[in-house]
């Protein structure tokens, strides 16, 4: 089935307007990194990082916001909770936001937390977890894994992520089934970023076919994300979760397109959910962008709004 033409125009767009782009390698790796490093802080340091609610127009009118401070081991760092105004909530949508690890949510991730909350009148929670370079995955990882155990405690929990948010949701939805006690009873995952250490080959042969994503910042990232860039530390299932222990997880729905240059560690989570005692739906698209369901006005990301709907009900 050929793309729609939003979605044509978006992935050309998208990409531009987020500033994507290889790295300049042309005076070396480590200068390319040195130089990147900086533009990433210094672009942190700018940002406003109130809840951002560009492409939610009138929340105010329907949820009660809130920001609550997590601990964790770098400091406190906060979490948005909306409340609906229409009724007590007894369910929770847990999202844990995508953006390499560099980048806070942004208003596209709270538009696709609502819209999967409101049917089923779930307050919505969004994590602002502590970014890299600054930080890496144990600066928040305990402390999101016991606010998800505080929610499930509370209530049904549907913990769903987008890109690299999608994989630090799998590796919390592992620790806990390893701690047993209160856990997500579904999870959603868009073009969860599930291996850091590439160990499909076919990684690298889709590089330059992404509009968005390039392998040189993913490598970079990664490494910053893991606190080493050692093959064995980024392979660890804290951060490649596709590679650890997939038994036991709650029913999942994984979104992915293949012109996406997290697909090929997609399909081998899929590969490997078939082998373990998982019920997981994998859901992968033709030619279709990183992301493609948060993408607003887009007929695959109704489609796919659908078949999350249904599947989270």
């Amino acid at each position: 089935m050929t793309p729609s033409l939003r979605h044509q125009l978006l992935a050309t767009l998208v990409p531009r307007l987020r500033g994507a782009g290889d790295l300049d390698v042309s005076s070396g790796v480590a200068a390319a990194a040195t130089v990147e490093r900086d533009r990433v802080s210094r672009r942190q340091e700018g940002l406003d990082r109130s809840l951002p609610t560009g492409l939610v127009p009138g929340l105010g009118r329907q949820w009660v916001a809130r920001r609550e401070l997590l601990a964790g081991t770098d400091g406190e760092f906060p979490a948005w909770a909306l409340e609906p105004r229409t009724g007590e909530a007894t369910s929770t949508v847990y999202h844990l936001h995508g953006g390499g690890f560099v980048s806070p949510a942004d208003s596209a991730h709270v538009r696709w937390a609502t819209r999967v909350a409101g049917p089923l009148g779930a307050r919505v929670v969004l994590p602002d977890y502590p970014l890299a370079p600054a930080h890496d995955w144990r600066s928040s990882r305990a402390a999101l894994v016991e606010d998800v155990a505080r929610y499930a405690e509370l209530g049904r929990v549907v913990l769903t992520g987008d890109s690299a948010g999608g994989g630090i949701a799998l590796a919390v939805a592992q620790e806990l089934r390893d701690r047993g006690g209160p856990a997500p009873s579904r999870m959603v995952l868009v073009s969860p970023w599930v291996d850091l250490s590439e160990s499909t080959p076919q990684t690298a042969a889709l590089d330059g076919t992404d509009p968005w994503l390039h392998l040189s910042k993913l490598r970079l990232y990664a490494s910053w994300w893991a606190g080493s860039d050692d093959p064995a530390e980024l392979a660890r299932p804290e951060l490649s979760p596709a590679l650890g222990d997939l038994d036991g997880l709650p029913p999942t729905l994984v979104l992915c397109g293949t012109r996406d240059l997290l697909h090929p560690g997609c399909r081998l989570l899929a590969d490997r959910a078939a082998a373990a005692r998982w019920a997981m739906t994998y859901v992968e698209r033709p030619d279709l962008i990183h992301v493609y369901p948060l993408l607003p006005g887009v007929p695959e990301a109704r489609t796919a709004g659908v078949a999350v709907a249904e599947f989270v009900r």
